[in-house]
């Protein structure tokens, strides 16, 4: 297949699979389509050891990064360590989360329950230093999430000849997008796993299409619920010029998704998952548990902003995830994770190969069916 995002990025199928697993972007990226690494998270030591080993496993097949510079966080958090905005968390909302866990049979003391490591996006001096590693391996794309895609970030990357995209809710963000200088865009629907907007994937796409061609012709990828090859042609009949793709991958064999969260998944049903704030402090979609349903709850003292809200879930979440996995029967209505509306079309855990391949198989005989119709007129 030959689009102007194939040719951008090398690839020969345009089904784009973000992923925090390396095992996840090798395989897809091995198979033919293209693997993004999400790097938030990453420190720069350990995201070296981990474009090391992808670089030992593909071959020289192109695959990108995804790094999260948030447009907007708190402005007391700007510029600060991890340290110094964990001081700045109120102790309400520790005594809430480890009053919570108490009560799903976890132990839990306020001075586990804070990781400064998790302080995402507020110094960009990180996202620049995730990126001076990121530009020493051959990557052929590099993301931005949650805003415009910061000056530096462009700048470096057209330095280097590396086309940088952005993620996008709404047409407005797209045609700031567009006029900052992205090379692409990832028109993501509400229906999407982690942040996501309201808009649906379906009126999305054509929407900032239409948008932004009076100003620069930008090619689109769509992202939201997708799952299927099938979804991917309907995408691409719409105008857009490949898939973006991140919950279909966490029940793959090689995600880094827990046992437990995998069976979760197969299980669920599309209205299972919420949009909350409940995880980083900013709207994503995540499958539901007693987590999000305390945060709600009477009792709760509210959500702090991005990035206090990850700094305090994630080291829950690990508690979590470590005593399900330790027999807590307790502790399986906390577990949690990031997963889109499309949730509901998962029933197997196959390899992410094999998701690939139903993705080419699928794409060929949806368009055919298009192409028949068509000729059947």
């Amino acid at each position: 297949m030959k689009n102007a995002l194939t040719e951008m990025t090398g690839c020969e199928f345009p089904l784009f699979a973000f992923s925090h697993c390396r095992d996840v972007v090798a395989a897809v990226t091995n198979a033919g389509g293209f693997g993004v690494l999400g790097g938030a998270g990453f420190t720069p030591e350990s995201l070296e050891q981990e474009l090391n080993w992808i670089d030992d496993h593909v071959g020289g097949k192109p695959y990108g990064i995804d790094i999260l510079v948030p447009e907007n966080i708190p402005a007391q958090a700007k510029g600060m360590s991890g340290e110094s905005l964990a001081a700045q968390i109120d102790p309400k909302y520790i005594d809430f989360t480890v009053d919570l866990l108490r009560k799903h049979g976890i132990d839990a003391r306020p001075e586990e329950l804070i990781d400064p490591h998790f302080a995402l996006g507020a110094d960009e001096g990180v996202g620049e230093a995730l990126l001076d590693v990121a530009f020493r391996h051959p990557i052929r794309m590099a993301v931005n999430a949650l805003g415009i895609a910061p000056q530096f970030m462009i700048d470096r990357a057209k330095k280097h000849g590396v086309p940088v995209g952005a993620l996008v809710g709404a047409k407005e963000h797209a045609l700031r997008q567009v006029n900052a200088g992205v090379d692409f865009l990832v028109a993501q629907g509400t229906e999407a796993g982690g942040h996501c907007g309201e808009v649906s994937t379906l009126v999305l796409v054509p929407e900032v299409i239409r948008a932004i061609r009076p100003v620069r012709e930008v090619p689109v990828l769509a992202a939201g619920g997708i799952m299927t090859g099938e979804q991917m042609a309907a995408a691409m009949a719409m105008g857009a010029q490949g898939v973006w793709t991140g919950s279909v991958w966490l029940t793959t064999h090689e995600a880094e998704t827990s046992e437990i969260f995998r069976d979760k998944m197969v299980a669920a049903r599309s209205r299972d998952t919420v949009r909350r704030t409940q995880r980083t402090g900013k709207p994503s979609r995540q499958l539901r548990s007693a987590w999000h349903d305390a945060w709600d709850g009477p009792d709760s003292p509210g959500t702090l902003p991005m990035p206090y809200m990850t700094m305090l879930s994630q080291p829950a979440f690990a508690k979590i995830d470590a005593s399900a996995a330790a027999g807590n029967t307790q502790a399986l209505d906390l577990v949690s994770y990031f997963v889109g509306q499309g949730v509901g079309l998962i029933d197997a855990r196959i390899s992410a190969t094999q998701v690939v391949q139903n993705f080419k198989e699928e794409f060929a005989d949806a368009f055919g069916g298009l192409v028949d119709t068509v000729e059947a007129e």
